[in-house]
């Protein structure tokens, strides 16, 4: 018997599964939110569980005053077909989200055509560009959720392209909006930054740069309270963590904590002229989602391309670091 590759193999079998999903999905309710002037949402991508729980969110029976009645009410499965983490949950995450009112349609052209904004959740970078030339092309406003794209290079090419579309785009972690950063940043509940430490899990994923793939959490959580402006970045490996150290242009240093081994989880310390402050604890996609709203509504992104860009860089001039046994990287070499 001929052998099959085991990429096609876990290929077909979730072609097969979504497709046996498909037709058992539930046909009541797939009109519920359609009549939303100017709110509907489209997702691409049931790949991740971020989906799910943005989804559960917007389309909750009593949903949260502050998410201002935008529904989720269509979305386009793919997703990653070549990550086994990732194509596995399309079925699953498929049939679920159906239930809660969700049409399932068959191509992003599809969706274009049913939505006001779209919420990119592909868990794959690498097809964050091609997935939002359609969307940026068909004048809809659009979040891209972590990362960005599976390199510096996607993302500039995805935000140019935007800037000469006059769409808004905006990208980042639930990470950003963790407990005690908007006091730090906008109270200044410890006089000014002058450094900070961050730590969050860094599961690897071979087809994405080291950080890209998780560890991207803790890197947006360090550039949230420390700012735009890191000149070099030095990266310490083994198997089980990385340390990051960041340089920035003003002689402040950051640092982030990539963990793989023992006690996961997510937070840091932020130092500063008169205080020092945990960053913590996570408490999930609630102030993300009323973040996109807003964005949504404005159309002005929260988080400007600049500091994205600079965050794609930071993580790419790490994995340059390791490569180059530790030795820094200077940004610029990146952003060039």
């Amino acid at each position: 018997m001929n052998s099959i590759p085991r990429r096609d193999f876990i290929k077909k079998a979730t072609i097969s599964s979504l497709s046996i999903s498909l037709l058992n999905l539930p046909l009541t309710g797939k009109a519920s939110f359609k009549n939303v002037n100017g709110k509907r949402v489209g997702i691409i991508g049931l790949d991740t569980s971020h989906s799910i729980a943005f989804a559960k969110a917007l389309n909750a029976a009593t949903p949260d005053a502050a998410l201002k009645g935008y529904r989720i009410i269509a979305a386009y499965p793919y997703g990653s077909r070549d990550i086994e983490s990732s194509a596995k949950r399309i079925a699953g995450y498929t049939q679920e989200i159906s239930t809660l009112g969700i049409e399932i349609v068959d191509s992003i052209a599809d969706l274009l055509k049913k939505v006001d904004h779209v919420l990119l959740e592909t868990n794959d970078g690498r097809l964050h560009l091609e997935q939002a030339i359609p969307v940026i092309d068909a004048g809809k406003t659009l979040f891209i959720d972590k990362p960005m794209a599976a390199s510096y290079r996607d993302a500039k090419k995805i935000f140019e392209y935007a800037r000469k579309k006059r769409i808004p785009v905006f990208s980042a972690s639930s990470l950003r909006y963790a407990e005690h950063i908007k006091e730090i940043t906008e109270v200044k509940s410890i006089g000014d930054v002058t450094g900070a430490d961050t730590y969050s899990p860094a599961t690897l994923e071979a087809t994405h740069p080291d950080l890209f793939w998780y560890g991207i959490h803790g890197v947006e959580t360090l550039y949230a309270v420390m700012g735009r402006g890191c000149k070099s970045v030095t990266r310490t490996s083994t198997p089980d963590t990385d340390i990051v150290v960041g340089t920035w242009s003003d002689g402040r240093l950051g640092t982030f904590r990539g963990i793989r081994k023992g006690k996961r989880d997510f937070g840091g310390t932020a130092f500063g002229t008169t205080g020092i402050q945990l960053i913590g604890p996570y408490k999930g996609y609630q102030p993300l989602l009323e973040e996109i709203v807003q964005f949504f509504e404005t159309k002005r992104p929260p988080v400007q391309e600049e500091e994205t860009l600079e965050i794609l860089a930071f993580m790419e001039a790490a994995d340059l670091s390791k490569s180059r046994a530790g030795a820094a990287v200077f940004l610029h070499e990146i952003m060039q």
